[in-house]
């Protein structure tokens, strides 16, 4: 690969986009020229990358001129009116919003799993949700082992998800209760420290939420099951960064922990931790900041046919957003 890339961020001052920075510098991403694009309210303000000071530029649609490669993380909106553009300039756009999930046209990948899928860009290239993504990182070895047919899953997903005024609502309710004041919201629709809310995004007529539905239509394109069947209940928890889930999932092979364990132990981009006996299992505090998800308390399931439980948790800002785009943008 060149070795003088030029790079665009858009929404480079949103807690993605701050990743997406960290995460080109620690895998030594070939940048040659950095362009750091936002709002018109960021524009002016200045971030370091690699020692630089870069000023961020207002988004516009004629700001990619000269762009190799645009990593979009500024909410589905944008990506829609400005990837287009970036396309036309002659760019490849990894787009982490919901956008073009949904877009045959539009591969959606996960390198681990589909990378190949790459080969099919018409210039766009989709992340798929942090909840999926982390999900499937356990559950793609598993399924090659076993041949999954169908998961039930409950999400345990930290605010950071939400964005930085969600982090700032937990950590001031946290100090309104402890110093005994009233408590303020603005974010979430109940208090959300100390609570668990069972709502993440909008709510369908079928009752499930847009968020919950993610893991099976996106979970189908990414590992190509078109009959992938999931049913999910997603739940926002008083956590400031990473996301857990818990996973009973249905196999067309019967099943055993063991032969659960080598697949992961062999599948990259996930670690096993799964020793109860010494209380190690995974927890977002510890994948926090790190690549690679976690998988634990792995046993056989005592309700379904050929079935597995397990655990599973990864930091939803890196797997789920800026890591996965730059592994991406790597494959390009």
């Amino acid at each position: 690969m060149s070795s003088n890339l030029h790079v665009a961020i858009v929404g480079a001052t949103g807690a993605v986009g701050v990743e997406l920075m960290k995460t080109l510098t620690k895998r030594k991403f070939p940048v040659g020229k950095l362009t750091l694009l936002a709002s018109a309210r960021s524009a002016g303000k200045t971030m370091e990358f690699q020692g630089e000071k870069i000023a961020v530029q207002e988004l516009r649609e004629d700001s990619f001129a000269g762009v190799d490669v645009a990593l979009f993380s500024a909410g589905a909106s944008i990506s829609k009116k400005f990837a287009p553009f970036a396309v036309q300039a002659g760019a490849v756009v990894v787009d982490n919003s919901s956008a073009y999930r949904a877009d045959e046209s539009v591969p959606l990948v996960i390198p681990e799993i589909n990378g190949d899928d790459i080969r099919k860009n018409r210039g766009i290239i989709a992340n798929p949700n942090c909840t999926t993504a982390i999900t499937l990182m356990g559950l793609w070895p598993l399924h090659k082992a076993f041949g999954v047919k169908r998961v039930i899953a409950a999400s345990y997903q930290a605010v950071s998800g939400t964005g930085a005024q969600a982090i700032e609502e937990l950590r001031k309710q946290v100090h309104e209760i402890t110093s005994e004041r009233e408590i303020t919201r603005k974010v979430y629709p109940h208090q959300i420290a100390f609570n668990v809310l069972p709502h993440v995004d909008s709510f369908l007529e079928s009752g499930y939420t847009k968020e919950e539905m993610k893991m099976q239509n996106e979970g189908r394109r990414i590992m190509h099951l078109p009959d992938f069947r999931a049913s999910v209940t997603c739940v926002r928890v008083p956590v400031y960064r990473a996301h857990s889930v818990a996973v009973n999932a249905e196999f067309e092979q019967p099943v055993s922990v063991e032969q659960a364990r080598e697949a992961i132990s062999k599948a990259p981009g996930i670690k096993l931790v799964d020793n109860p006996a010494k209380n190690e299992y995974p927890l977002p505090l510890n994948v926090a900041e790190k690549d690679d998800c976690e998988i634990g308390r792995i046993r056989v399931d005592c309700a379904l046919d050929n079935g597995l439980a397990f655990w599973i948790a990864g930091d939803q800002l890196l797997k789920g957003a800026a890591l996965n785009a730059v592994q991406i943008a790597e494959l390009i």
